[in-house]
């Protein structure tokens, strides 16, 4: 039986080989897949494919099923990275402790290497070949990747998340930023590996609880290792939040404040979690490392 930590590694390297394949056969511009490839593999948490297994696990099914959706997720996100570390958006010049993609291939490249992320993630999951995943399922995974990443959730929170810089922000309007831009792409595999797995409502429901307040616990970490984190286990500047001025769970609520918060979502997303009665051993592990991380 595998122990968490080796849960979390076989999963990152099942979803990085996989990517890697996958970029690397494709009739495309070898700078282009450069690029692709560049930012794919530069890191990361992978707690996305993560949480597509561990939901996959929850239910006893192979995580085999799961595995272009959850390449599909890490490929929107990390486009969503390579755009918002554009000099028109973030200007960033770190990610995961290396140059960002615009840094090594030029702004025009960066652009074109997000884009092509954004829309290679669909094509892979429409050719999903498992004979347990149906045409039907394609499409309702398509859908709800689309909801996700779209202008009703991450865009919407980008967007919203700008238009708040240097303005004072009440928590509720925080948390509905923090909902789409960041929960609604936790959200999604969670619902991917329920929808493979043939989940009913009820279970639905209450995974969908827990990766919503899972969601707003990963954003209240990130806030609070913006303020005390160690650069080089996050692999980007500390601080750029108080540099721009941007409401935050430590702003609104100070260190001490954040940190109750988080454990206070961190608590009810496990609660979710038991009361689905599923195998909980791994999605239980990810509230405890979502609470507890470092980078």
């Amino acid at each position: 039986m595998l122990t968490f930590k080796q849960f979390m590694e076989q999963s990152s390297k099942i979803v990085n080989d996989e990517m890697g394949g996958l970029v690397s056969s494709l009739r495309a511009p070898e700078k282009l897949k450069e690029s692709m490839i560049y930012s794919l593999q530069g890191g990361g948490k992978r707690i996305r494919p993560l949480l597509l297994f561990a939901t996959l696990h929850a239910f006893n099914k192979e995580i085999n099923i799961g595995v272009r959706p959850a390449c599909a997720v890490e490929m929107i996100h990390t486009y969503s990275l390579i755009h918002d570390d554009l000099p028109c958006m973030d200007d960033d010049d770190l990610r995961r402790g290396q140059p960002t993609n615009h840094k090594v291939y030029g702004e025009d490249m960066a652009v074109l290497a997000g884009d092509a992320l954004l829309t290679y993630a669909f094509q892979i999951i429409s050719e999903m070949n498992e004979v347990v995943v149906s045409d039907a399922i394609k499409i309702q995974l398509i859908r709800e990747l689309s909801i996700a990443a779209g202008p009703e959730g991450m865009v919407a929170g980008q967007v919203a998340d700008m238009e708040g810089e240097r303005k004072s922000l009440s928590g509720e309007e925080l948390q509905s930023i923090h909902e789409r831009k960041t929960g609604k792409m936790l959200m999604f595999p969670v619902i991917a590996g329920a929808i493979l797995s043939n989940a009913t409502s009820e279970h639905l429901s209450h995974l969908t609880q827990f990766a919503w307040k899972l969601g707003i616990a990963f954003q209240i970490q990130d806030d609070i290792l913006d303020v005390i984190g160690n650069v080089d286990l996050i692999g980007k500047p500390v601080g750029s939040d108080i540099e721009n001025d941007k409401t935050t769970y430590v702003k609104l609520y100070g260190v001490t404040g954040a940190k109750e918060k988080l454990q206070q979502f961190i608590s009810e997303a496990k609660q979710h979690i038991v009361s689905c009665g599923l195998r909980d051993d791994m999605l239980l592990s990810i509230c405890d490392f979502v609470g507890n991380r470092n980078f």
